[in-house]
């Protein structure tokens, strides 16, 4: 399962300058681990952070323009950091497989001359087999829309950008000059159509640009939950659906879907969703006459079985995310915004173990929660947990628990890591 190591990103909302794990030129810092949560005080901007993942999502669904205003996030005027120059930026650091050389793909959005929102930049670039130092050889370059890419492993291109600017237009016109020798029909000159387009979502959909397939695949199966109860109350057209979207209106959808193509296995994950929600005894399904599949729960103490459109915010919520956990080919990322809405508080600590087991099991979904909760934070280490703050300039600042030797030894000697926080250790000193 692919894992992110690293994520930056730059002039989007408060987030001036912002970078959580490790990147491939920040060597003293450790990656993600496979379960992160970022916390903070109101307003310090874990929405944001939040939806920055979600941004760059929409942008290759759908491109950049489109991507500003989805969400109600306003367009591009809203979402670029007040009193800033220079484009928004986003760096994400990755690697494909556990043994895999790490990858780094770099986005930068800016606004043309009519004021509209255009990907300026866009690179990825991989380090050599055994290349320990130095800037990593770029296979994609394209800026404005127009660049190079080169095919399946070709190495690609070495460029210190910080000291010397990639005269792209030599470049290409080199390699027009070229004959087709081995070296030159490893690489191609691109250019798009619609600059408004990530390069990754058009040069992703061929065969000949596996890494780039690959990265595309890996952003098109995150799963960012803007999960409401209500929308998963409804009553869907009857159809089998894989995989829960954003919203989980279709999450009758999902569960006909586990019935039908894991039959026992869905049996057996009713039962232990069951155990892990208070009051449930027992989770099963219905049938109707036009061949929609509903969920029925059994409570201690009542005969008659609630149906899920009877069923409390928090409980159908809790539901949901456990059977997120239990699908049978999960989404590489999942990114949650304030699970603990509408929660039982000592539901929480129970949650983020179960976020964590599955983070950390092998083929399970990297995760990451923004959170407020400390009782949720009661379950997680040090190393897991980000605190983001607001800087005196009025922008977000975020550093790893772990890097306060205080906080590292109290929570060795048995303090928990939520406690603290409450009682502001955690806040800078």
């Amino acid at each position: 399962m692919a894992r992110i190591e690293g994520f930056r990103v730059k002039n989007y909302r408060v987030l001036k300058d912002v970078t959580i794990g490790k990147l491939w030129n920040t060597k003293d810092k450790q990656p993600l681990t496979p379960m992160t949560a970022v916390i903070g005080k109101n307003g310090v901007g874990k929405s944001t952070l939040f939806d920055a993942f979600g941004f760059l999502a929409d942008c290759l669904k759908v491109g950049v323009e489109e991507a500003c205003d989805l969400r109600g996030r306003g367009g591009f005027e809203r979402i670029y950091s007040q009193g800033q120059h220079g484009p928004i930026e986003f760096e994400v650091y990755y690697r494909e497989e556990a043994n895999a050389r790490p990858i780094t793909y770099e986005l930068s959005i800016l606004r043309d001359s009519s004021g509209r929102p255009f990907v300026y930049k866009e690179r990825l670039r991989q380090r050599r087999e055994k290349q320990n130092r130095g800037w990593p050889f770029s296979f994609l370059i394209l800026d404005g829309g127009e660049g190079v890419a080169w095919k399946n492993k070709a190495i690609g291109k070495q460029i210190d950008e910080e000291k010397s600017q990639l005269k792209l237009e030599e470049l290409m016109r080199d390699l027009q000059k070229q004959d087709q020798s081995e070296e030159s029909a490893e690489k191609e000159i691109v250019a798009l159509e619609d600059k408004r387009k990530l390069g990754i979502a058009t040069l992703g959909a061929l065969k000949q640009h596996s890494r780039i397939s690959a990265f595309r695949r890996f952003i098109e199966g995150w799963y960012l939950s803007y999960f409401t109860p209500d929308a998963a109350r409804g009553l869907p057209l009857a159809g089998p659906q894989k995989h829960l979207n954003v919203h989980g209106d279709n999450l009758a959808n999902v569960v006909q879907y586990m019935e039908r193509e894991h039959k026992e296995r869905f049996k057996r994950t009713l039962d232990r969703i069951a155990k892990k929600i208070p009051g449930v005894q027992k989770i099963e399904t219905e049938k109707t006459l036009d061949g929609r599949l509903l969920l029925k729960f059994n409570d201690r103490g009542f005969e008659d079985p609630f149906y899920a459109q009877q069923l409390s915010d928090g409980t159908l919520k809790i539901f949901a995310y456990l059977l997120l956990l239990e699908d049978p080919s999960p989404p590489p990322f999942i990114c949650i915004e304030e699970p603990e809405n509408g929660l039982y508080h000592k539901l929480l600590e129970t949650l983020a173990i179960e976020f964590r087991d599955h983070a950390e099991k092998r083929g399970g979904s990297q995760v990451l929660i923004t959170t407020h909760q400390p009782y949720f934070v009661d379950a997680l280490k040090p190393e897991e947990v980000w605190v983001l703050e607001k800087g005196e300039d009025g922008f977000a600042t975020i550093r790893q628990a772990s890097e306060d030797p205080i906080v590292e030894a109290m929570v060795t000697e048995g303090l928990p890591l939520g406690g603290l926080w409450y009682s502001e250790y955690l806040n800078v000193r």
